[in-house]
């Protein structure tokens, strides 16, 4: 009874995992755009830097919007607010 049960939970946590990115894709922004959002500029960056002056992106139709916060609690607010969808900053915005 309990394998039936944890496959049941197994299966249905597997569909749904699978379907959420699926079911929450907007259909008013252009789904090729990333917008990113850095704390501030760093060598830590560098290949981000690098694959975006090299066109790495454009090669695979990906656009990036690369914005400087200036901290990380803005970048975490824009991610918060929808300005970003990805956010490059230290752990200590999680604090």
């Amino acid at each position: 009874m309990k394998k039936t049960c944890a496959a049941i939970l197994s299966m249905i946590m597997f569909f749904a995992i699978a379907l959420i990115p699926t079911t929450m894709v907007g259909c008013t922004r252009d789904p090729r755009l990333i917008r990113l959002s850095e704390v501030t500029r760093s060598v830590f960056y560098a290949p981000l830097y690098v694959a975006m002056h090299n066109g790495y992106f454009d090669e695979v139709d990906i656009r990036i919007e690369l914005t400087n916060a200036g901290g990380a609690d803005r970048v975490m607010a824009a991610l918060i607010s929808g300005a970003a969808d990805v956010g490059l900053m230290g752990p200590e915005a999680t604090v």
